[in-house]
């Protein structure tokens, strides 16, 4: 790829795009660069105008305010990639936290680069990991899930999609779900270590650690409010089957299957290697 042709595309237009993080709850949580650039860009888009002018009543900041969410959002960013084209420079922030995280605004950065234009990250609050890092939980990995399919078939097919996965998982959810959600956790995923984390940075500040059954019977005792993160354990290391238990279910497998199949089967549920599966295989196979 030529840097210098794709320097210049980046920088081929005079307007650019600011993504700001705005606080989460306290209203001292953002940061002096990201008063500076809302206080002079040409205009601000948000996803409602009336949360927002509590923010910038609060510093004094009088500039413009249009409404950029998930109804009008096609439209909206038609027209703001319009104006950013022409020069101007506008932010883009959500009601709380960092802009784009279960909240509008990809089709709005996909199409600002798609023409060009600068898009500058100014960092600052978030729910995702500010809950993280107080939960007790690994934070080496992780891997966000955002908002769960209110439907329960979509969302048992996922969690069964993520339930294999090593990295700690990161939910957001309603408080009126968040004790359905904590049963279905546990259901599918077993009863792993997790957190609740709720009203993050605000007066009645919450994470309630403990196992999946234990938040869920804690809740169902002490109903919930404000918007809550759930921070949950990976899923444990599979302990890998010895070789007799291997051979056993490949005898198994291999009465009704063909000998790739026996081998993706057995080593899917084997926590060994397919080529140590395949060596095996034929070993048993022989013996037969």
């Amino acid at each position: 790829m030529n840097h210098n042709k794709l320097t210049n595309k980046i920088q081929s237009s005079g307007g650019e795009l600011f993504l700001v993080a705005t606080p989460i709850g306290n209203l001292k949580d953002i940061t002096h660069r990201a008063l500076e650039v809302l206080a002079h860009v040409d205009r601000i888009a948000c996803e409602d105008t009336r949360t927002s002018k509590k923010l910038l009543n609060h510093y004094g900041i009088k500039t413009p305010l249009m409404a950029y969410h998930t109804h009008n959002e096609a439209a909206a960013a038609e027209s703001l990639v319009r104006d950013l084209s022409a020069g101007q420079r506008i932010a883009l922030i959500s009601d709380a936290g960092t802009p784009l995280l279960s909240d509008p605004g990809a089709r709005l950065v996909a199409a600002a680069v798609e023409a060009g234009i600068r898009v500058t990250p100014i960092p600052g609050a978030s729910a995702l990991l500010s809950a993280i890092t107080i939960s007790g939980l690994p934070t080496g990995q992780f891997f966000y899930a955002g908002f769960l399919p209110t439907k329960t078939g979509e969302r048992t097919t996922m969690l069964k999609q993520l339930a294999t996965i090593p990295a700690t998982l990161v939910f957001y959810e309603a408080p009126h779900r968040l004790v359905a959600t904590l049963e279905h956790l546990e259901n599918i995923l077993g009863n792993r270590p997790a957190a609740v984390a709720r009203e993050l940075t605000k007066l009645h500040e919450e994470c309630a650690r403990g196992a999946l059954s234990e938040l869920r019977n804690y809740y169902e005792q002490n109903s919930p409010r404000g918007e809550c993160v759930i921070v949950v354990d990976g899923a444990p290391p599979q302990a890998a089957m010895d070789d007799d238990a291997l051979d056993a279910s490949l005898a198994t497998a291999l009465k009704t299957m063909r000998v790739k199949e026996a081998v993706a089967a057995v080593a899917e549920q084997s926590g060994r290697s397919k080529s140590d599966v395949y060596a095996r295989a034929l070993a048993v196979k022989g013996n037969e």
